[in-house]
């Protein structure tokens, strides 16, 4: 008789945004009269920028000439797109990163879950917490994080690093050395950052004690201040301990169009085994690529007219994020983030659990958006507000809270 991966069975209930998504469905049919405001998932509301438009039709009428027609895409991605990002985000900054070293997929969502792979189930991981769920959930999928503590909602097997309004929301380095370390910056949920003299310390660490770094970098574009590094390929000695993970998901607005990349450097090494051989084989025997039209898609992002229009797209988001930031201000609430990320990260008030909160919300503001406690236990009694709704939508929501 066929066997199951009881490891998933070891998952405590649905995925966060699933759960939201059910208790918000359940609440808009039973109130249909609400017009409810969600500011919970990180979803995109802008169009897709003209010269991503023009470059998607143009990749379209391509694919209905024989001559221009285009089946599978190369393994690590089409040399037009590799060559773009390599020289944009990379080289421009200053960091040594080759056009080989840089693997097209689609979606930093699928790299941060399946990179996994390539480790052995021994590895332990180390966490911010709180931290993006699918971080650990693959882990737990993986059999690689231990027991699971219901009362402190944490796993045996991950070491978890702290990120609190005392430490700014930055993680200190653990007590307990970990194999894998997992890093976003700007910060998902909180939306803090560390300094490029910050990220050399980790940088530092991990090489002394062997430990990789994954680093996800999906919200560099909205990094505002000098000192805050876009790519940990800023850091000396980086590119023998680190992996980044980049997504044109909320820089371009490729949440339902699909294209992100990974880098691993030919330096990154387990005695004489790469990771970028591991990744390259394990790339090339599960996945087919991202398709054509996309990738073209993703190469009109570092056009002069992509470029242009996105910079207007990312101030568009964050003037969304001051007007949450500073009305909830006004309001009374402790806040944080806002700056360099679209998240504005809030302290639950009146003793309100995160839960207690997302209730309070939905029900008395018709506001939808995620609670802390659902990126991690540092998370509780705290909650997320993303910046990516309509303007008119981000007023009228914040209004609505200011309000109770």
């Amino acid at each position: 008789m066929f066997k199951v991966n009881d490891n998933y069975l070891k998952l405590p209930g649905s995925y966060l945004f699933s759960t939201i998504g059910k208790k918000v469905n359940v609440y808009a049919a039973a109130n249909p009269d609400k017009k409810i405001i969600r500011l919970g998932i990180g979803d995109v509301t802008q169009p897709l920028a003209p010269a991503i438009i023009e470059s998607l039709h143009s990749a379209v009428d391509e694919m209905g000439a024989a001559e221009t027609f285009h089946g599978y895409a190369p393994d690590l991605g089409y040399e037009f797109l590799r060559n773009a990002i390599m020289e944009n985000d990379y080289k421009a900054r200053g960091c040594e990163i080759a056009a080989d070293e840089i693997f097209v997929s689609d979606g930093a969502k699928c790299d941060s879950g399946n990179i996994q792979e390539i480790f052995s189930i021994d590895n332990k991981i180390a966490v911010c917490d709180p931290v993006y769920p699918v971080y650990v959930d693959t882990n737990v999928m993986a059999g690689r994080t231990g027991v699971y503590d219901t009362v402190k909602e944490t796993w045996s097997n991950v070491i978890y690093m702290p990120c609190t309004e005392d430490n700014g929301f930055a993680p200190e380095l653990p007590k307990e050395t970990p194999d894998i370390i997992y890093l976003c910056f700007p910060n998902n949920p909180t939306g803090s950052t560390i300094t490029k003299d910050q990220l050399q310390v980790w940088v530092d660490y991990a090489n002394k004690v062997g430990a990789v770094i994954i680093y996800d970098a999906a919200y560099e574009a909205y990094i505002s201040e000098e000192n805050v590094p876009h790519s940990i390929y800023e850091c000396a000695g980086a590119r023998t301990c680190a992996i980044e993970l980049h997504s044109f998901s909320k820089n371009a607005g490729f949440t339902g169009v699909r294209l992100g990349y990974t880098v691993i450097p030919k330096d990154l090494k387990v005695g004489d085994v790469t990771l970028h051989s591991l990744w390259a084989r394990r790339h090339g025997t599960k996945y087919n690529g991202a398709p054509y039209i996309v990738q073209k898609a993703g190469e009109a992002v570092y056009s002069p007219a992509g470029k242009e229009q996105l910079k207007k797209q990312v101030a568009y988001y964050m003037n969304n994020a001051k007007y949450i930031f500073d009305g909830l201000k006004e309001a009374g609430y402790t806040v944080s983030g806002g700056v360099n990320a679209p998240y504005i990260w809030l302290k639950a008030p009146k003793n309100m659990t995160s839960w207690e909160f997302f209730d309070y919300l939905l029900e008395q503001a018709n506001v939808v958006g995620t609670p802390g406690s659902g990126f991690g236990p540092s998370g509780e009694t705290y909650f997320r507000l993303t910046a990516f709704g309509s303007y008119e939508n981000t007023v009228e929501a914040i209004n609505r809270i200011k309000a109770l």
